[in-house]
């Protein structure tokens, strides 16, 4: 078998954009779980390589204008076991 097609996120956000602003829907928005439990791949790698919430949390400020603590990243982690669980 070959192996699936991959795409990145970016492509992923532009055709996103283009059917949403189709459909005449702004933007999405996501509450704070939502997004820390898209992004525990991430964090989970970046603990692992000893960073802490703090510094994760000052990533995404620093890059986004996403306002968060390292609070809300501990709260709403979603474990690697939480994150397989999907479509299983």
């Amino acid at each position: 078998m070959s192996e699936p097609k991959m795409y990145s996120v970016e492509e992923a956000i532009k055709a996103q954009k283009a059917l949403r602003s189709a459909a005449g829907l702004g933007p999405e928005q996501f509450p704070i779980q939502a997004f820390v439990g898209m992004i525990s791949d991430e964090i989970e790698s970046l603990r692992k390589r000893g960073k802490t919430d703090d510094d994760i949390a000052e990533m995404i400020q620093q890059n986004s204008t996403i306002e968060i603590t390292p609070q809300q990243i501990a709260e709403n982690y979603a474990s690697p076991e939480e994150r397989h669980q999907h479509g299983e």
